[in-house]
């Protein structure tokens, strides 16, 4: 069964950083994408930042600039190092994978979307 596990979410002061991490385990034999996603009181659910390579990253307009994604694809692993947070990153952020299973001949099933409980991020003074 594979799982997203978050951690490093928290609370924090205007201007501060943070660091997301975020481990997928599981019978994987490969993950396509990796990436993150927020989701505010009263709001609808946007990209933060999605990283299939090294050279191609995606970014949400409000983070870029702030935010940095990067994966460590040995340990299928997701990191997202967030700074100059302000009150309106405030939100639940969500791991998200693009990846496949591996079967019980050591073969890909087909592609399929796995997402994290979700870690809370809160900045406030």
């Amino acid at each position: 069964q594979i799982q997203l596990v978050e951690s490093g979410g928290g609370l924090v002061q205007p201007g501060g950083s943070l660091r997301l991490s975020c481990a997928a385990s599981g019978a994987i034999f490969d993950i396509n994408a990796m990436g993150w996603y927020r989701q505010a009181p009263g709001k609808q659910r946007e990209l933060v930042a999605t990283m299939s390579t090294p050279d191609n990253t995606n970014y949400g307009v409000s983070v870029k600039g702030r935010f940095t994604i990067s994966r460590d694809n040995a340990k299928n692993t997701v990191s997202l190092q967030m700074n100059s947070l302000k009150a309106e990153d405030t939100a639940v952020y969500y791991c998200n994978a693009h990846l496949r299973l591996m079967n019980e001949i050591g073969l890909p099933n087909l592609p399929l979307e796995v997402w994290g409980q979700g870690a809370l991020v809160t900045v406030s003074s």
